[in-house]
């Protein structure tokens, strides 16, 4: 376990790593450890998390040729290289470029988006579209909020309002949230549209001249007391496959299988409560199983050509071993695309099959040009970004409805699926107020780079992760401020208090040719790895480059030799200009994750408008951008400290019910109280048990990363009147707290 740890740095949870060494082993043993290992460090570089003073060995060996040429490289500065390219828009597909485009999941509207919402789909793809146009791919990133369904009916019913109101309301909503998250869309649209319906209208008319639809009628679930039709996310119950209580009405997110409202075990309505009753009514249908075999051959050119996450291959392959079966599309609804069919004019088209053609209104509705992307498949390359119970409907149904229209539509290339972030190892709750929601990240006087920067570095890639204040105060602190925001300081620091602000002459031995061929190769691998829309791990990279710069800086100690004779002051100077060269260059590689952080630092450096752009063509090259005489400008720190106390005062706000419970749990007992009467409510133990493992997890988490004495410290005494307040609540006498130097 502890050796996965040290390969994978990025896991936080040792019992997760020694999980997974135990199944290695369960192999050919060492061996096969030895070639899992072989086999990943191309994208997963060995002691990536390790701390700074590490005895490690480097992360990569290079020979002296290699050396060289990154030095030379690094030497021939920005000459000869490519301009900075603006944005003109409309952005069209053009001859000979790489045309990218992108989509991240249609938020609904009826709602605020919260942490995993915003990193599972608008932040993840806002990382990338900034990396592509960095990369001068010719990329159009379009979005929007998805607004019909019974949904928006409800929520418009709750607020006293029309459902065009409401969509409205929680668009504005949404716009704004984004844009405090510097979401940079090209074009945020939604799907209350003339061309929307349009559109719809067109791929229905086409789906049914080409006999893909099928009629039918439809058992559904009708709630007499609210007197309608229930839409699948308005009614509840126990999933029949996996038997997760909390099932939807149309698909399970324990077990990720779809499923018919009416096949639950003991359904409820969402909105009272009561028992629905099964009623017929008469439906259209897409024909899946007429559409499947040509859909495998698309997907097995698209997953084997393209980047698809695994867990998108796993959830799209699962459905076809399960074979598909013709999937409603119309639905007893007011509000949505009305379906033009005389027979079914009473009904609109049910939200999965209307939503994604939003993506293609929302680009129409952005230019009258949108076919060129949207049909177009020779040319242009799809990028679709979502969490993972939005798969199926990216990977199989919509590929249908386009496959079977027969208009030469642009289908995915690559779908990238989250995992899901949860909070403080609960679910977010609106109604309980358990989580931090968009509307609610900015006032916490918390800079949106550093939410940016810390959902980042948590993305729930290939399994679930969990928000946590005291780890997101642990990673500003430590990789914001004492690993980036200390090294960038420091270099432009030297330059403008040693060197009356201009960058020094540098005469390269070949420790700084060896540092240049390091940062060089941490370079490249953020390109192969953001290449893969390998988010977090590219990340890393960013860190490792700081690092590097940071153990270079001490090493060679310049604040010493600027104060010794001439050639103590010259390699002073020529240590200092090599720092601030990184420093630029995590000015560009930071552009895709912390762009006010990168604007800022390209600011106070008065670097090239070309360093960002200019360093990340092809596979990577770390070139000298601020050369001997270079002047730079005011240098001032990039990050705060987040104070424990400024911590724990957000963690209680955003508690919900369970900061109540907690603050219930560190009341001290009155002096003569009994303890039977204070403190045996049943629900107050369960809560302190779960406290208690919590904060265990935590602790051990703490250990593991090698943090500061004092914060495992006080981590532990938290944990320790934890404990105490739990046998208080048990009934029992606490147990004496251990002496120093022995164990329980």
């Amino acid at each position: 376990g502890e050796l996965v740890r040290f390969w994978f740095g990025r896991v936080d949870s040792l019992s997760a790593c020694q999980s997974a060494a135990h199944r290695i082993l369960q192999g050919n043993g060492a061996e096969a450890l030895k070639t899992f290992l072989q086999k990943h460090t191309a994208l997963l570089s060995p002691h990536r998390d390790a701390p700074a003073n590490t005895d490690a060995e480097d992360e990569c060996v290079m020979s002296v040729e290699e050396v060289e040429a990154a030095a030379q490289v690094w030497a021939d500065g920005l000459r000869a290289r490519s301009a900075v390219i603006e944005r003109k828009h409309p952005i069209l597909p053009q001859e000979g470029k790489r045309n990218v485009l992108l989509t991240s999941a249609l938020p609904y509207v009826n709602n605020v988006p919260h942490l995993g919402n915003i990193i599972g789909c608008v932040l993840s793809a806002d990382v990338f579209a900034r990396y592509g146009r960095l990369r001068g791919w010719n990329l159009l990133f379009v979005c929007g909020t998805d607004e019909y369904g019974t949904a928006t009916e409800n929520k418009a019913r709750e607020e006293g309002l029309t459902p065009q109101e409401i969509c409205d309301k929680y668009h504005t909503i949404h716009a704004s949230i984004y844009q405090w998250f510097q979401i940079d869309f090209d074009f945020f649209g939604r799907t209350t549209t003339e061309r929307q319906t349009e559109i719809a209208q067109d791929i229905f008319w086409r789906l049914h001249e080409r006999g893909f639809l099928l009629e039918d009628t439809v058992e559904q679930l009708r709630c007499e007391s609210c007197q309608r039709f229930l839409a699948d996310r308005f009614v509840e119950g126990v999933c029949p496959h996996c038997h997760y209580p909390e099932a939807r009405g149309d698909q399970c997110d324990k077990c990720g299988r779809l499923i018919n409202a009416v096949e639950l075990r003991s359904p409820q309505c969402k909105v009272c409560k009561e028992t629905p009753v099964i009623r017929s009514s008469k439906h259209l249908f897409l024909d899946l199983p007429k559409l499947e075999g040509e859909l495998e051959q698309w997907l097995e050119k698209s997953i084997s050509s393209g980047d698809w996450t695994a867990n998108a291959r796993h959830i799209t392959r699962s459905w076809l071993r399960d074979g598909l079966k013709p999937r409603c599309i119309t639905r007893d609804l007011r509000w949505g695309t009305p379906v033009p069919h005389q027979d079914f004019k009473e009904k609109v088209f049910y939200v999965w099959f209307d939503a994604p053609i939003g993506y293609l209104s929302i680009t129409a509705n952005y230019t009258d040009q949108w076919e060129k992307w949207w049909k177009n498949p020779q040319q242009v390359e799809l990028y679709n970004f979502m969490a993972k119970d939005n798969v199926p409907f990216h990977s199989v149904v919509f590929p249908c409805s386009l496959l079977g229209a027969q208009d030469n539509y642009t289908l995915v290339n690559n779908l990238i699926a989250t995992e899901y972030l949860n909070y403080e190892d609960t679910k977010f709750s609106k109604s309980r107020g358990v989580g931090v929601f968009g509307d609610m990240a900015k006032d916490t006087g918390i800079p949106s780079d550093v939410w940016r920067f810390y959902l980042l570095f948590l993305r729930p890639e290939a399994q679930d992760s969990a928000f946590s204040w005291a780890d997101m105060a642990i990673k500003n602190n430590s990789e914001l401020l004492n690993n980036l925001g200390n090294f960038i300081n420091r270099a432009g620091m030297f330059v403008s208090k040693f060197f009356d602000g201009c960058v020094p002459e540098m005469l390269l031995n070949d420790d700084d040719k060896r540092l240049i061929a390091q940062v060089c190769w941490e370079l490249k691998q953020y390109i192969t790895l953001l290449d893969k829309v390998r988010i977090r791990d590219a990340l890393k990279c960013i860190l490792n480059i700081s690092r590097h710069g940071n153990q270079y800086m001490q090493v060679n100690e310049p604040w010493k030799k600027i104060k010794g004779g001439d050639d103590d002051r010259r390699r002073a100077g020529t240590v200092t200009g090599v720092c601030v060269n990184v420093a630029c260059l995590l000015s560009a590689v930071l552009e895709p994750y912390m762009p006010t952080v990168s604007h800022t630092i390209r600011a106070q450096l008065q670097a090239p408008p070309t360093c960002a752009s200019a360093q990340l063509q092809g596979s990577g090259s770390f070139v000298c951008t601020l050369a001997a005489g270079h002047r730079i400008g005011t240098v001032s720190p990039l990050f705060q400290k987040l104070e424990n106390e400024q911590i724990e005062a957000l963690r209680k706000r955003f508690g919900g019910q369970q900061t109540q419970s907690s603050s219930s749990a560190s009341v001290e007992t009155k002096p003569g109280a009994s303890q039977q009467n204070l403190n045996t409510d049943p629900e107050r133990v369960k809560h302190l048990t779960s406290l208690v493992a919590e904060q265990g997890d935590k602790v051990r988490a703490l250990k593991a990363q090698k943090v500061e004495k004092s914060v495992i410290v006080e981590e532990v005494a938290k944990l320790l009147e934890l404990k105490k307040q739990l046998s208080l609540a048990e009934g029992k006498t606490p147990e004496p707290a251990a002496q120093k130097g022995k164990k329980k």
